[in-house]
């Protein structure tokens, strides 16, 4: 069981920056993609940044440019750092982890942390 601890979230003034970090209980090397999602209240959580473990990157139109994500592999931490933040980036940010454990693809969550961008 893979367990995953978001910090980072805020109030931040439109212009700011944050930086979310998403700490995970094992080597994040042995996980074959991480991610942030964002949810509003009503919608569906929506893909915001992954990262494979090949070294690959894929973001949303939305914020590319303005957000990165990042993996630390001796801290087993994955980092989301939002520049330029817009009150449209208000939302609930939550980070995935995808791991292959014997030939399935499981799936994790963390409980979420809280960005609010006032303009």
């Amino acid at each position: 069981q893979v367990q995953l601890v978001e910090s980072g979230g805020g109030l931040v003034q439109a212009g700011g920056s944050l930086r979310l970090s998403c700490v995970v209980s094992e080597s994040i090397v042995s996980i074959d993609v991480m991610g942030w999602y964002r949810q509003t209240p009503g919608n569906q959580r929506d893909m915001v940044a992954i990262s494979t473990n090949r070294g690959s990157t894929t973001y949303v139109a939305s914020v590319k440019g303005r957000f990165t994500i990042s993996r630390d592999n001796a801290e087993n931490t994955v980092y989301l750092q939002l520049n330029s933040l817009k009150p449209e980036d208000t939302a609930v940010y939550y980070c995935k982890a995808i791991k292959n454990q014997f030939g399935k693809l499981n799936t994790y969550w963390g409980q979420g942390t809280q960005v609010t961008v006032s303009s």
